[in-house]
C-alpha cells in the first residue's frame, strides 16, 4: 500500500466547515461534489499536501451527530505537520484558530493543542528533524 488517502472527519455542515480549514487552517479544497442523496463529496487538505486529506462528511444520523467534535474521546487525534512553526502558529491565531495551550518546545519538536470548530483537538507539530 503506497499511503493513507483520505481520514473522514464528521462536520456539522459542509459550507462552515470549509470555511473554517481552507480559511483557518490555510487548507486547500480539493473536491466539492454534490452527490444523488443530497451529501457532498467535500475533500480539504493541507496546502501543498497530495497524499494524505481530509474528508468532511456531515453527520446524518442522531449516533453521527453525537460524535461531532469527539471522535477521539477528547484526546488530540489529528497531527498537523509544518515547517516553520512560528508562522504557521501565528497565521491561525491571526484567523481565529484557538490554541487550548501555549506553544512549547519537546524533545520531538515544536507544539500547540488547538481544536477545531466543533472541539476536536489537533496538535500543529514542527517535527524537531525539520527544524
Amino acid at each position: 500500500m503506497a499511503h493513507l488517502g483520505l481520514v473522514a472527519l464528521l462536520v456539522r455542515e459542509y459550507d462552515e466547515a470549509i470555511d473554517f480549514y481552507v480559511g483557518g487552517l490555510g487548507f486547500e479544497l480539493v473536491e466539492d461534489t454534490p452527490r444523488p442523496d443530497g451529501s457532498r463529496w467535500v475533500v480539504v487538505r493541507p496546502a501543498g499536501a497530495r497524499e494524505t486529506a481530509l474528508l468532511l462528511a456531515r453527520a446524518s444520523t442522531v449516533e453521527q451527530q453525537a460524535r461531532v467534535g469527539d471522535q477521539t474521546g477528547g484526546r488530540v487525534g489529528l497531527f498537523l505537520y509544518t515547517e516553520n512553526f512560528a508562522r504557521d502558529h501565528a497565521r491561525m491565531v491571526a484567523a481565529g484558530v484557538r490554541f487550548v495551550e501555549e506553544p512549547r518546545h519537546e524533545a520531538y519538536g515544536s507544539v500547540a493543542v488547538f481544536i477545531d470548530l466543533y472541539g476536536n483537538r489537533w496538535d500543529l507539530l514542527q517535527p524537531r528533524s525539520t527544524e
